[in-house]
């Protein structure tokens, strides 16, 4: 039927990219299906061809022959954070190039927003769903309408802290925390502050316990008042910046577990007279652009978001390949980071 439809509107089809190839239509198909047992030369030539005759398959009539629909599904709290930015251009561009539409959702940190979300997807008949859940996600049972019906799923960064039938794939949030500390006591400072996200959040956790065991090394207290927990946004920073602030003695570093916190420390500094870095020391995660261009630029914690959009694609591209079932026992990936040090320490 899609051949003489093409052929009635004038398209080309998968007859006349195998004709002009010598190739088999059956090929075609095997490529366009992103088959493994395809040569990497051959799927390149067809590519290419499908790509100079303007070749659009069918994906209605393809989707209800494979039960395929070669669209993937992703949600994120904020399409806006940085992380998560580069994260979704990486997935996109890799998961174009193999064949994948990809559905981009946002959930805007609320979890009603997420559990609709989800419904979404599933009943848009997705092939795969990527995920990292709101800050007050604990119960991930809504997920299950996708893993109960073969569906992978892939949570990223922000994962459940218990077993869970899905793939792991999460930043060294624990080494990154400890890195920055670490940093921070090697230039002498001794009262360190730390505005961290609620610890119903794995990435939070890790990072209050990497910030611990820095401390703990380093024979240096923890200093309850000046440790705050909360959504990580501008005008909560500002509140915790003033309480930090308002009786002495004052912190001499802080370590932000967020770089938006981090550029909101450095504006407050400025805006009371504290110098940075001789007396306020200060250190961000996430390398957001905006850390190198401030002044002084603001040292923080690389999390490599373009690879870990490489790695969930690889994984991704296994659970569609192999189609087994996840266990609940599956060790999670762990992608690396790196301290960036810079003028505000």
């Amino acid at each position: 039927m899609e051949t003489r439809k093409n052929k009635k509107n004038g398209k080309n089809s998968i007859h006349d990219i195998a004709k002009a190839l010598h190739l088999s239509p059956a090929t075609i198909s095997r490529v366009l299906n992103n088959h493994p047992h395809v040569h990497e030369a051959t799927r390149n030539k067809v590519m290419m061809m499908i790509k100079e005759k303007g070749y659009k398959r069918n994906v209605m009539a393809s989707s209800l022959r494979t039960n395929k629909t070669h669209t993937i599904g992703l949600i994120v709290p904020r399409i806006s954070m940085f992380f998560h930015t580069e994260v979704i251009t990486t997935i996109q561009n890799q998961l174009h190039a193999q064949g994948y539409n990809l559905i981009i959702c946002q959930s805007n940190d609320q979890l009603e927003m997420e559990k609709d979300l989800t419904r979404t997807l599933y009943a848009s008949r997705v092939d795969a769903v990527i995920a990292s859940c709101t800050l007050f996600t604990t119960n991930f049972d809504h997920f299950d309408i996708l893993t109960q019906n073969n569906i992978p799923v892939i949570f990223y960064d922000r994962v459940p802290m218990q077993p869970y039938p899905a793939c792991i794939v999460k930043g060294d949030d624990f080494r990154g925390a400890y890195l920055a500390v670490s940093h921070l006591l090697e230039l002498g400072a001794k009262r360190i502050a730390f505005i961290n996200g609620p610890l119903d959040c794995n990435i939070y956790e890790d990072r209050y316990a990497g910030f611990e065991k820095a401390m703990q090394q380093y024979n240096i207290p923890v200093i309850n008042k000046y440790i705050f927990y909360h959504e990580l946004n501008e005008e909560n920073a500002r509140k915790s910046l003033h309480a930090l602030f308002n009786k002495s003695p004052y912190p001499d570093a802080i370590f932000a577990a967020n770089d938006l916190t981090a550029l909101t420390a450095l504006q407050f500094a400025k805006e009371v007279g504290i110098a940075v870095p001789s007396a306020f020391r200060i250190v961000g995660y996430s390398n957001d652009p905006r850390t190198s261009i401030t002044s002084p630029s603001i040292t923080t914690i690389d999390q490599f978001p373009a690879y870990t959009g490489k790695v969930i694609v690889r994984e991704l591209l296994k659970l569609l390949k192999n189609n087994q079932p996840i266990m609940t026992d599956q060790a999670p990936i762990i992608t690396p980071v790196e301290l960036i040090r810079r003028m505000s320490t």
